[in-house]
């Protein structure tokens, strides 16, 4: 196979296209690929009209060529290609894959609008290492491979998003909804999907065809692989049976796959060509033993890091999730669980393994298991492709040969999509005169009539949901306009009790009336959903334990009505932090209170992955109370020692995380400092417990909690320098005039760039001008500050003086350099911001961070934003502008700016403020957390801190004299800075002072 490969990238040799087309041949036919007798790799295939195709396996044209970079070789074979793809698509009623390539090359192909190919995968032969990637690209085209063990890797590379595979069906799945978007029922489940990820999701969702697009790619691939977990044929069943479900109904089976907003794609044209062609893909897998949440792992393949970064949906690895199990579900199968916010199911997996496993141990037969377990062990979540994901979890979790298994049971898969908060029903009462009553309007769902049910019926969650399906499939079924049919068989199949029939006739009525209106749409996967979290908050029905990970969805990415209810609904339980910490305020607390206020039982238990805030920010201050609400009705928690996770690199989250447990108690206790921390290097997040855990050290210690109140004077002292983004508008370097030369006082300048630039300012054009030197201004970042030293000065185009920023447009059309360039800067970012409405000008002077450094103050102390150490350095220069990667303050004396100078290099003071910072990849966000250690005013009359101010006059100096290369980068320049610091008696004595005096 390597002396093949080697005969393929030699592109520039004289061999000859029928040579690479032997070679392609030869090489899927070496590949394991598993092809069958249906599967054959034929050369020059005839096609009609004497056209013959270059090679054909299964459903695959290949066109190959000697040199696809020559000419117009490349548009010439793909329109030729196109000819080959539509005559076989027309000529078998399948779905083909056009390939074209020089055995180098290598582009997937679909074909769209019945005649013109779109390349949606490529890749690139570059050497003999890349066989194995090329095996796995050709694989996911030719979808030929069998028993393939669907681990997290193999996932990723044959179905993410990165894939050949993934590419051809987004293509397809793509192409199919521009088609038939504007039909009533994809427009309705589009709606219905986008309303409801709203109120999960708030602000951060965005309501585009791309996401729409996956999320349906999502689902479909899920529902399918829920059949193929039971060892269905999926190749088989009717594309229409596996989105519906129907093979499950028929097999006792309930909960698993419904009508949902993802089943459009089998009610379109050629819709159902895609279901086959997606089943015939996923059949490659062996999903009879699955040991992990796969579909976590498909949902992160898809779903790009950007979108689930916005949308805040970062699923809980398994290891934590086996590791919380474990620490709290000690009695199994006495112990009903719930993960309000399921996700993908994760929690829910490892409960259910841990119950099967103690059902085994206790001889429970295989109907007392399936029955128990589905009592014991039950999910929600507001999302639905989170719950469909969930829900085929759980049957992963079950394993096949319980559930295939014919002495077992009916099964109704406890996985519900609904609201765990209840934002709208938290001042509704659904339970009227023993009545489940669903009430909705157009606004919110689907209609505007009440639909009761007998609440006794919830008891079963299996009738129910047959009740449910029974009436919507006969209200449904009959023509508009025509009788209301009689439901007395439906009465006797389900043993209804003749006190429920009235009520359940009233809602059939009204439910066929809905219908003639033509507003029946998944209405019934809508109310079977709602009921059961209605029905668990009821006292009798409530859990002993609840786990999980809640949404760390923060209050300014809520919508308007989100945050007015959020507040109130805070504010009654006395979770409120205030104004002053509303930007830092979160779902996360409220949903852990509100879901033990619904769902646990008295002395129930409770495990929660929260942020590390939750064990010592001042906004959750309210929440560590363990006393939320007025009098005897508020909710009690008694607080138990948490997991403080924040040390654990790499951070799994996009914020560093905690684990806190407690009970709902008669009495309140608040959470203790006492913690459990966690410390380790977690290699591969996707390890299970045994192997993660013995990489970590846990030790017994304390969180410090932040004051909410600043401990330093100096806190109202220091400011954030000036926003100068978009780089390209302010940064410059000086360029040579032309031969013309310049005007007096002028200079020539080009943007200065970076490649830590963002989009879309990093693909645009510099800009170019001549501008008055009178505002080319020196600019410190955080990249020119190191201990005790600034390094030389960045230059930017700035429109201002001394006095302060000129007046716009007046002031600035005074300078016909600096108008020219602020009018191309102008433009550009009016172009390209973002949704938030600044000026240029705004941005520059947000929250007056440039006004306030004119006139800039003779002698200023400045330290680093951002960084996994305190820096700090006294600046001179009296032109010089800082940008928003520092802070500053005008110092009083050099004393006072040696003294802290002395301080913030100490590296004391980075370990004492380290955990205050806020949490990211590392605790790397300073910013005034600084000022919340107790650093008091300098004081003449004070030894130690006349004492600090020598001894960083001194340090000054050293570092000073040390030659620095500035092409090194600064953060070399840093340690290096440190590692002297460190040597010097003055420094080893600053970093003691620095301790007696702040710890």
């Amino acid at each position: 196979m390597i002396e093949l490969i080697e005969r393929l990238l030699q592109r520039e040799s004289q061999r000859t296209e029928a040579d690479i087309q032997a070679d392609i041949r030869q090489f899927i036919l070496m590949a394991p690929f598993d092809l069958n007798d249906n599967q054959v790799v034929n050369l020059e295939s005839p096609v009609g009209d004497r056209r013959r195709i270059d090679i054909e396996v299964g459903s695959t044209v290949i066109e190959v060529k000697r040199d696809l970079r020559r000419g117009r070789v490349r548009i010439d074979a793909a329109e030729q290609l196109a000819g080959y793809v539509a005559a076989r698509r027309e000529q078998t009623g399948q779905r083909y894959i056009g390939v074209l390539t020089d055995g180098i090359d290598w582009t997937c192909y679909d074909l769209v609008d019945g005649s013109t190919l779109r390349p949606v995968a490529q890749f690139t032969l570059q050497s003999t290492a890349d066989l194995d990637r090329l095996v796995v690209w050709v694989e996911g085209v030719l979808a030929t491979t069998h028993a393939i063990t669907p681990t997290s890797t193999a996932i990723v590379t044959r179905l993410g998003a990165g894939s050949s595979a993934y590419a051809l069906d987004r293509a397809t799945l793509g192409a199919l909804y521009a088609r038939n978007r504007d039909l009533p029922t994809v427009r309705m489940k589009r709606e219905l999907w986008s309303r409801l990820l709203t109120s999960a999701l708030g602000t951060q969702f965005e309501d585009t065809d791309d996401l729409f697009i996956e999320h349906t790619l999502l689902v479909n691939s899920a529902e399918i692989i829920a059949h193929a977990v039971l060892g269905l044929s999926v190749q088989s069943i009717p594309p229409a049976a596996l989105l519906s479900g129907q093979r499950f109904d028929e097999a006792g089976i309930y909960g698993v796959v419904e009508p949902d907003f993802f089943d459009w794609v089998v009610e379109v044209d050629q819709g159902e060509v895609f279901i086959r062609t997606l089943a015939r893909r996923l059949a490659r897998f062996d999903w009879s033993n699955v040991e992990q949440d796969v579909l976590k792992v498909l949902y992160e393949s898809i779903i790009g890091a950007d979108t689930r970064k916005r949308l805040g949906e970062y699923y809980t690895p398994d290891w934590l999730a086996q590791a919380v199990v474990s620490e709290t579900l000690r009695a199994p199968l006495s112990t009903r669980v719930l993960d309000p916010a399921c996700g993908s199911g994760t929690f829910l997996f490892h409960a259910i393994r841990t119950y099967i496993a103690a059902a085994e141990a206790a001889g429970n037969s295989l109907p007392e298991l399936l029955a128990g377990v589905t009592q014991n062990v039950i999910g929600m979540d507001l999302h639905p492709v989170a719950v469909t994901l969930a829900r085929v979890t759980y049957l992963l979790a079950l394993g096949r040969a319980r559930i295939v298994d014919p002495n077992r049971c009916t099964i109704q898969i406890p996985v519900y999509l609904g609201d765990s908060l209840q934002w709208r029903e938290q001042n509704t009462d659904l339970w009227s005169a023993g009545n489940l009553v669903i009430q909705a309007d157009d606004s919110r769902e689907l209609f505007t009539s009440d639909l009761r049910f007998p609440s006794t019926l919830l008891d079963d969650a299996g009738r129910f949901d047959q009740l449910v399906n029974d009436l919507a499939r006969r209200a449904s079924s009959r023509n508009p306009g025509a009788p209301v049919p009689s439901l007395s068989a439906t009465f006797q199949r389900l043993g209804i009790a003749q006190e429920d029939r009235a009520t359940i006739e009233a809602t059939f009525r009204t439910m066929c009336r809905l219908h003639d209106e033509g507003r029946d749409h998944i209405w019934g996967y809508y109310v079977r959903n709602l009921a059961r979290p209605m029905w668990l908050s009821r006292e009798g029905n409530k859990v002993d334990l609840i786990i999980g990970n809640p949404p760390w969805l923060a209050l300014r990415f809520m919508t308007p009505g989100m945050q007015t209810t959020f507040r109130n609904m805070s504010t009654a339980r006395g979770l409120w932090a205030g104004a002053e910490l509303a930007t830092q305020q979160d779902l996360a607390g409220l949903f852990v209170v509100r879901s033990c206020e619904l769902y646990l039982r008295r002395n129930g238990r409770f495990a929660m992955v929260l942020p590390n805030a939750a064990l010592d920010r001042p906004n959750y201050d309210g929440f560590r109370t363990g006393a939320y609400g007025d009098g005897a009705g508020g909710l009690q928690i008694a607080f138990q020692p948490s997991w403080d996770l924040r040390r654990l690199r790499p951070h799994f989250f996009p914020r560093a995380a905690c684990v806190i447990f407690g009970e709902r108690a008669e009495e309140a206790v608040p959470m203790p400092l006492e913690a459990s921390i966690w410390r380790g290097q977690i290699v591969d997040r996707s390890a299970p417990w045994d192997e993660i855990s013995a990489l970590l050290e846990r030790t017994e210690g304390s969180v410090r909690r932040l004051a909410g109140a600043c401990r330093s004077p100096y806190h109202a002292m220091f400011t954030q320098g000036a926003v100068l983004l978009p780089r390209l508008a302010f940064m410059v370097e000086r360029q040579q005039a032309n031969p013309l030369g310049l005007p007096a006082g002028s200079a020539a300048v080009i943007s200065h760039r970076s490649n830590n630039e963002k989009k879309p300012w990093k693909q645009l054009d510099s800009l170019t001008g001549i501008v008055e030197t009178d505002f080319l201004r020196p600019v410190h970042t955080g990249e020119t500050l190191l201990p005790f030293r600034m390094l030389d000065a960045l230059e930017g185009v700035l429109p201002c003086n001394q006095q302060g920023l000129l007046s716009e447009p007046e002031g600035i059309d005074m300078f016909p350099g600096l108008s020219r360039w602020w009018s191309q800067a102008n433009d550009l970012w009016l172009e390209h911001r973002s949704s938030e409405k600044l000026t240029l000008m705004e941005q520059l002077d947000y929250q007056s961070k440039m006004t306030k450094q004119l006139p800039v103050a003779a002698l200023r102390v400045v330290y680093n934003r951002s960084g996994m150490h305190v820096v700090g350095a006294k600046l001179e220069d009296r032109r010089a502008i800082l940008t928003s990667g520092l802070y500053w303050m005008p110092a009083f004396s050099v004393a006072e700016a040696d003294y802290l100078c002395a301080l913030l290099n100490a590296p004391h003071t980075t370990e004492l403020v380290r955990p205050l910072m806020s949490y990211g990849k590392d605790e790397r966000d300073i910013a005034k957390h600084i000022w919340e250690l107790p650093v008091p005013r300098f004081d003449t009359a004070n030894e130690t801190h006349v004492r600090l101010a020598a001894l960083g006059a001194q340090l000054e100096q050293t570092v000073q004299a040390i030659e620095c290369n500035e092409a090194r980068h600064f953060a070399a320049l840093r340690r290096d800075i440190r590692r002297i610091i460190e040597t010097t008696d003055e420094g080893i004595e600053a970093n003691e002072l620095a301790l007696e005096l702040l710890g």
